[in-house]
């Protein structure tokens, strides 16, 4: 065998997922999850990169922020340009000249909300892309086979995102569907990964407590190196979020990573941190800035408004980021009513850097058993902005 690839399979039979518990605060917990392609510090926010790119930022601003793993779609890469072009061009990683680690959902969130027709049955959905309308069938086997081909570090079973409202049937029904589709990821994640990578399982049933308890039994037998938690952030508004990680969190192996889907403001980052939870994804920090949004240390601000349009300070002086640090509101403000590219660029840039500079401090926080005084400053600065 040629030396090469003699090393490159050591390095790969090296390679382990892990995750390491540091330290407790309370239920706070501070971690780090090790990757084939780097170490993963916990509570960790990734950025979510929906076609390979987190929008309005370069990857060398995105890495120099503070962010460890950023976040790929499945759904949108399977549809353009296809996962097979993406493996032969390096994988989402080579592809979107990121060095680290990267985590990929499963479609099937963005399959029921952005499909324009869906058909879901036990073998998987059936829809038509929102792009051209074109037909594609997502299962939990072409879930996982995309993963691999995107070549994702952490990898996300098939599921169905309950709707909410839902009945508590209705919720039923989708949780033991998600459970039977869990099984069938696995077995095709066995086939296909290579070695390093991570499968995570994830906890539906709404907001009912005997569901959500049953889902989490279900998926702990299986076994998951990591589990995530679903379904919520829908709609069922923060207080019932909230009551469902409590109950959640706890019936999840403290041993392993803890994953809070799609969520969420800083409040909400604390609040579940609280609880238990070690990793989140959102797309709110970029969203946000390219309509004109910025979160601050001093809570959030909305460039749009006319208050700043003769402001000479920064946007934030207590940042790192120099968009945040270097450019006054009142230009901010003008680039932002002028609709200039650069204006969204900028805060977009700002706020991905303060979500990493939270998630820091709360890192900080828990290390010093002092999580309970970071976290009831952040809410009493964003539960009023």
């Amino acid at each position: 065998m040629h030396a090469c690839s003699i090393h490159a399979k050591t390095l790969a039979m090296t390679a382990k997922f892990s995750f390491e518990l540091k330290a407790r605060d309370g239920d706070a917990r501070l971690g780090a999850i090790t990757t084939p392609h780097g170490v993963i510090r916990t509570p960790a926010f990734m950025p979510v990169g929906t076609a390979a790119t987190v929008k309005a930022m370069y990857p060398d601003q995105v890495k120099a922020s503070g962010t460890d793993i950023v976040l790929a779609n499945t759904y949108h890469l399977m549809l353009r340009p296809g996962a097979e072009q993406v493996a032969a061009l390096g994988g989402v990683r080579g592809f979107m000249n990121w060095p680290g680690p990267i985590l990929t959902d499963s479609g099937g969130f963005q399959v029921m909300s952005l499909a324009k027709l869906r058909k879901i049955t036990e073998v998987g959905v059936k829809f038509q892309s929102h792009i051209d309308g074109s037909t594609h069938e997502l299962s939990p086997e072409r879930s996982i086979e995309i993963q691999c081909l995107l070549g994702a570090d952490i990898q996300m079973q098939f599921d169905e995102c309950t709707p909410f409202p839902a009945s508590h049937k209705e919720a039923e029904a989708s949780m033991e569907l998600s459970l039977r589709w869990a099984e069938r990821s696995k077995r095709a994640f066995r086939k296909c990964a290579n070695p390093g990578q991570a499968l995570f399982g994830i906890v539906q049933g709404s907001t009912f407590p005997d569901l959500r308890e049953r889902s989490a039994a279900a998926l702990v037998a299986m076994d998951f190196p990591g589990y995530s938690i679903g379904g919520l952030a829908v709609g069922e508004g923060q207080v019932k979020m909230l009551e469902t990680l409590a109950l959640t969190t706890p019936c999840l192996p403290t041993e392993k990573p803890c994953y809070l889907m799609g969520v969420g403001t800083p409040v909400d980052l604390v609040e579940a941190v609280s609880r238990g939870i070690d990793m989140f994804d959102c797309v709110l920090p970029t969203r946000s800035g390219r309509h004109g949004q910025a979160f601050t240390w001093e809570g959030r601000l909305n460039l749009r408004n006319a208050r700043h349009a003769d402001d000479p300070r920064p946007l934030d002086p207590k940042s790192a980021c120099p968009a945040a640090r270097d450019y006054s509101r009142a230009y901010l403000h003008h680039l932002m009513r002028c609709g200039e590219y650069l204006g969204a660029m900028l805060l977009t840039w700002a706020n991905v850097q303060f979500y990493q500079e939270l998630m820091a401090g709360i890192r900080q926080a828990i290390s010093e058993e002092r999580f309970d005084t970071f976290s009831a400053d952040i809410k009493r600065r964003y539960q009023t902005s």
